[in-house]
């Protein structure tokens, strides 16, 4: 029986972000990718965050991120205020680290409630760091397109690591794409070997950008954390934003900061709680009824 089954979960939010949060801390067992299909159908998700045992000395927790189907994540802003929030309260403490397949993150309580700052490390910005399937000298705009050759749809995107690939495509009005249509196609694109976040992003004034996008293995999504990161650094190698700039995405307003002096990009944004549960065992039943209506509301209990 998958370690999930009857376990308790929180469901949360990062600016729409779809989060549910799995403490593991202090019992044996591992999330597959299975589990985190299976959990999708019951309460549905853009991430789930599973909390293990510290491994490193010094840091909180043990991290491990999964999209809605069943991949893994190397790092979630959103998910991680998420987290954060959790065991501020439970330790009192004001500042974490965990660690995840991204490295080791840090994250600060805000001064308002539910607010807090994730420090999301360095970008990376070499072709094979991405990683991209082929050499491209200056990441700020590779040769990629998508439409006729003479009248692209979309083209010319800047690439960035944020822990996860990401391509940002420059635009006039991210509402004028079908995101939900071309986003697994460029997400799937060849040249991409581990896929790729896409976003489209408008610059609005050297401090705002407006933005949206298709989250690797998660699809459409309110914010993406790690995106709006990506987005800010990109504008700002392009020398078209500061290094302080807001990210307005359909949930609301990340500001990303991208720290002069170590490079570091610092992430802060507000959470917020929805419910809280048990999973329902049936849910990882080798034979699982059909959905109705792509949920499955029945198959978590409330707390």
């Amino acid at each position: 029986m998958s370690a999930l089954a009857n376990h308790a979960f929180v469901k949360m939010n990062g600016l729409g972000n779809e989060i549910v949060v799995v403490d593991l801390r202090r019992e044996p067992g591992a999330v597959t990718a299975t589990d985190a299909r299976a959990v999708v159908q019951g309460v549905p998700y853009d991430q789930l965050m599973v909390l293990h045992a510290p491994r490193i000395a010094g840091t909180d927790a043990f991290v491990r991120i999964f999209n809605s189907d069943g991949s893994e994540a190397g790092a979630c802003g959103n998910g991680m205020r998420c987290i954060a929030d959790i065991v501020f309260k439970e330790t009192g403490k004001a500042a974490l680290t965990f660690e995840t397949k991204a490295g080791l993150i840090n994250c600060w309580q805000g001064d308002a409630p539910l607010t807090s700052t994730v420090d999301m490390g360095k970008p990376r910005f070499a072709w094979n760091e991405i990683p991209l399937a082929e050499k491209f000298q200056d990441t700020r705009a590779i040769e990629l397109q998508i439409g006729p050759i003479d009248q692209p749809i979309l083209h010319s995107p800047s690439v960035v690591n944020m822990g996860n690939p990401h391509a940002v495509f420059w635009v006039d009005d991210v509402n004028a794409y079908d995101l939900g249509k071309i986003g697994p196609l460029l997400e799937n694109h060849p040249l991409f070997p581990e896929r790729a976040n896409i976003s489209l992003a408008h610059i609005v004034t050297r401090e705002r950008i407006v933005m949206r996008t298709w989250e690797r293995g998660a699809g459409l999504t309110k914010a993406c954390g790690s995106a709006a990161c990506a987005v800010v650094v990109a504008a700002a190698r392009l020398k078209r934003v500061n290094r302080i700039a807001t990210a307005s995405v359909p949930g609301g307003d990340l500001l990303i900061e991208w720290r002069e002096r170590d490079d570091h990009v610092l992430m802060t944004g507000p959470v917020t709680y929805e419910f809280e549960g048990r999973f329902d065992p049936k849910l990882f039943s080798p034979i699982q009824p059909s959905p109705v209506n792509g949920l499955r509301d029945s198959h978590f209990f409330f707390a």
